[in-house]
């Protein structure tokens, strides 16, 4: 048996249990995230538990950040991640309250991945390519400029280190003056920061300095802007998504702007373009998803974000994402173990070829 910690009806859980049917399985049993958080959750005997985004769903982030935050909010992230590993040590114990049941993904590294400072740490150690960055505590806009100068980098990526989906990240530059401008979704309003889906510029340093001092309390990484390549005068960058240890799909994802994110504006990109225009690297960058999937063995499928030189030959890692698989109608790359297969499929194909058994794989999956 399968079931799904998410929330009813949404599409992530829809097209997971969409991708379970077609395999000839049951339905899987979902446990909203809500009764999970209030410790409510009654997970099946036997069960093969997958945890999906919390997102999206004001009632499980107020219960994820506590009281006084709207949805929108860009502040409390801090929070919101103390609320997430909460919730899934409580989900660990009903899991293990269940006879037979477990977690496929190990909650220690969905905690990783959501700490971008750990995550960034993590890579670095084991030699993966990723931007340079300040690795110590930012208290503050004064503070940060300081930083900045004593490092020589004027153009940097300024991260809440709890966040997703590129919720209150600015890309900061610095000019040869000392002006600065700040690209972001951030709306600065009187009663707070507000995540937007439209990209917002500030020029005013006051502003850029509010919102900075604003998010600091909770926690923030700091990188080296890497200038990325480009495909029809748009900047580019890939989502890889690796699914037990090997790279099954790649989207390329464009924008006018420095953030690429699909739902702030961004655009798909072309992906035979991306193999052409890196050649023999295009191999460097499947090798990469997989050497990322390698340092998160617990984590039967991660999202890699891959920013792409200027020249496409090389690549460097910004982000693993725990729930990087929203990405619907792509199918698996040709030359990977899920050609034609799209995210979820992917998944549910290689647990049937391992939790559930090889001969049971072999059997419900015969006519796909």
């Amino acid at each position: 048996m399968i079931a799904v910690v998410g929330h009813p009806g949404h599409r992530r859980v829809e097209l997971f249990a969409a991708a379970v049917r077609s395999f000839g399985l049951p339905a899987p049993t979902v446990l909203p995230w809500v009764e999970v958080l209030r410790g409510q959750a009654a997970v099946p005997v036997g069960a093969l538990v997958r945890v999906d985004s919390p997102g999206e769903d004001p009632a499980v982030d107020a219960l994820l950040r506590g009281p006084g935050y709207a949805p929108t909010r860009a502040e409390g992230s801090a929070a919101w991640y103390a609320g997430l590993l909460g919730g899934l040590a409580t989900l660990t114990a009903a899991v293990e309250r269940a006879p037979g049941a477990r977690l496929l993904a190990d909650p220690a590294e969905t905690a990783v991945m959501f700490d971008k400072r750990r995550t960034h740490a993590r890579l670095a150690a084991a030699g993966i390519p990723v931007p340079p960055a300040l690795g110590q505590p930012v208290g503050d806009w004064r503070e940060l400029r300081a930083l900045l100068a004593a490092a020589g980098l004027r153009r940097v990526f300024v991260k809440p280190a709890h966040s997703s989906s590129a919720a209150g990240v600015l890309a900061l530059e610095l000019g040869p003056n000392g002006q600065a401008r700040a690209t972001t979704s951030v709306e600065l309003t009187p009663d707070g920061l507000h995540n937007s889906l439209r990209v917002r510029r500030y020029t005013a340093e006051p502003e850029i300095a509010a919102i900075v001092d604003a998010l600091a309390p909770d926690g923030l990484h700091v990188e080296r802007w890497i200038p990325k390549a480009s495909q029809h005068g748009r900047s580019a960058d890939l989502r890889v998504v690796a699914v037990h240890g090997r790279v099954t799909h790649a989207v390329v994802r464009t924008s006018t702007g420095p953030l690429t994110n699909l739902h702030l504006g961004g655009a798909r990109g072309d992906l035979e373009l991306v193999r052409a225009a890196a050649g023999p690297g295009w191999a460097g960058l499947l090798e990469l998803g997989e050497r990322v999937a390698a340092c998160f063995p617990g984590s039967p499928m991660v999202g890699v974000d891959v920013l792409p030189g200027t020249s496409w030959r090389r690549w460097y890692v910004g982000e693993v994402n725990a729930f990087g698989d929203l990405l619907p109608n792509l199918p698996g790359l040709p030359e990977g173990p899920a050609a034609g297969l799209d995210t979820y499929a992917a998944q549910v194909r290689a647990l049937l070829e391992t939790d559930l058994g090889p001969d049971l794989g072999t059997e419900l999956g015969a006519d796909r």
